[in-house]
């Protein structure tokens, strides 16, 4: 780690070097004659070629680094260790890798003595933080020695490469400082090349994760069909006990679907009039400094960790309506049994609900104060009062863009997974009564993943499957609210 700090400081300080004697002397060039760009351009291009290069050259290196080193490090195994299965060899490389870390924080006689008595070495890693279970085969202290000198050469082999290229790049780009030279254009390629690398990773990243859900769904659906996935009613992975025929279990999306719309539709019942009537009367009605503490003030609640709604459902919604509805139903019958269980749809809704006000608020805030102001006078001037201005021409003026933010925030709402777990459990029934519990596709999600699992049983694999479901969903709803906004969007003079 020190090599690794030493490389970035002397890469840090060519690059503030460069980038100061290159200002200098484009000053002087410039003193004498006309020079193509300006001095901070060519400053600026100096400080790029003398840090970038020398930056990828580390991250390429580091990351090729121990790659290498495990394939040597494998290649020298016993034949007997080489014959077993990939899994039990990743073991024993995981091994070399702790042993090959205790030792590098033994002091030096530390290691004599691990190196003479190699029973000593369970011993002594364990006082360093570093358990073993059982006492390692003698060939892999000398494997873990091998791979510390390797990662020894490597650090220092790299330390003189990347000072190197740091180097060349300041000393040729430090030449190529001459009045004529475009410097501003070279800086703006390179800045193109990041901002174009930047959306690149980007999109490469959201391709790896669907194809990566997609992969794991086949693998799924070979041992589940399709139909009785997508179409099943019935939510109990189970497998079947040994020596038992038929199905492992039943997969039916169809009640993690219908609680996942239902709780969302509840919750989207709650925040949109809220959080529409607040922004009306921010954007409206209310004065600039109220707006000024009454928004922000509003937005605290999209800070909120869900995790702390999800106990608020738990520990106060939930209790308050269950008791609400005992004293109802013994106000209006005389049997003081509560018909809404702490647990419920209803109680998870109204949470999420107000967890989604901000968003609502926000959105549908900016939305309005985007109208222009020559509208609400033009209706002003023709005798319409305020509420009818706001009413006939703001509101069917911000309508597109209003719909796209609640579709946005329904995508939120559909994506939630803690608030759901604490206010409305985790029982996959089918039923549409908003006073029983229910469950999403994301707390399933993460049941089926929690604990040690291997995901080549249809317990596991079906996560992917739902996230693939819940991902094409919200695709789905972004798609239509972009449609939304850019079919039906106004476009003002």
């Amino acid at each position: 780690m020190h090599v690794f700090l030493i490389i970035v400081a002397l890469i840090v300080l060519f690059g503030a070097g460069g980038f100061l004697a290159a200002r200098a002397k484009a000053y002087a060039l410039a003193d004498s004659r006309r020079i193509n760009s300006r001095p901070a351009h060519h400053a600026s291009f100096v400080a790029i070629a003398t840090v970038i290069p020398a930056v990828l050259l580390m991250a390429v290196w580091m990351i090729a680094s121990p790659l290498l080193i495990g394939a040597d490090i494998r290649k020298d195994f016993p034949e007997s260790v080489k014959a077993q299965p990939a899994s039990e060899q990743s073991l024993t490389f995981n091994t070399v890798t702790a042993v090959a870390y205790g030792l590098r924080q033994l002091p030096a006689e530390a290691r004599a003595t691990v190196r003479d008595d190699s029973s000593q070495l369970r011993a002594v890693l364990a006082r360093n933080g570093i358990p073993l279970a059982e006492n390692p085969q003698p060939f892999v202290l000398s494997s873990a020695e091998r791979m510390n000198a390797l990662s020894a050469k490597s650090s220092y082999g790299m330390a003189a490469a990347v000072i190197a290229v740091a180097l060349a790049g300041l000393f040729l780009s430090y030449r190529a400082v001459r009045p004529h030279f475009q410097a501003r254009n070279r800086v703006e390629q390179v800045v193109l090349g990041g901002l174009l690398l930047a959306s690149t990773i980007a999109i490469l990243t959201t391709i790896g994760i669907v194809l990566s859900m997609l992969s794991e769904s086949l693998r799924f659906f070979a041992q589940v069909p399709p139909m009785d996935f997508f179409f099943g009613t019935v939510w109990d992975p189970r497998f079947a006990a040994a020596g038992e025929s038929g199905s492992a279990g039943q997969f039916g999306l169809i009640p993690l679907l219908a609680g996942t719309l239902y709780i969302s539709l509840v919750a989207m019942a709650v925040a949109v009039p809220i959080g529409l009537y607040a922004a009306v009367y921010m954007s409206e009605y209310a004065s600039t400094r109220l707006r000024a503490i009454a928004k922000p003030l509003l937005e605290v609640l999209a800070g909120i960790p869900t995790i702390v709604y999800g106990f608020f459902a738990l520990v106060t919604v939930g209790p308050l309506l269950r008791d609400l509805s005992a004293d109802l139903n013994g106000l209006l019958t005389g049997d003081y049994r509560n018909f809404i269980e702490a647990q419920s749809v209803l109680t998870a809704g109204v949470v999420m609900g107000i967890m989604l006000i901000p968003f609502v608020s926000s959105l549908s805030d900016d939305i309005i104060n985007a109208v222009p102001d020559s509208l609400r006078k033009g209706s002003l001037g023709l005798g319409a009062t305020q509420s009818e201005t706001i009413k006939r021409v703001v509101m069917p003026a911000a309508l597109p863009g209003i719909v796209g933010a609640l579709l946005l925030t329904a995508s939120r709402a559909i994506g939630e997974t803690m608030i759901v777990v604490l206010a409305a459990g985790v029982a996959a029934n089918l039923n549409i009564n908003p006073f029983e519990p229910m469950t999403t596709v994301t707390v399933k999600i993460v049941n089926q993943l929690t604990g040690d699992l291997e995901f080549n049983t249809p317990q596991t694999l079906v996560a992917f499957a739902l996230g693939l479901t819940l991902f094409v969903i919200t695709l789905c709803l972004n798609v239509y609210a972009l449609y939304v906004v850019r079919k039906y969007r106004e476009q003002y003079a």
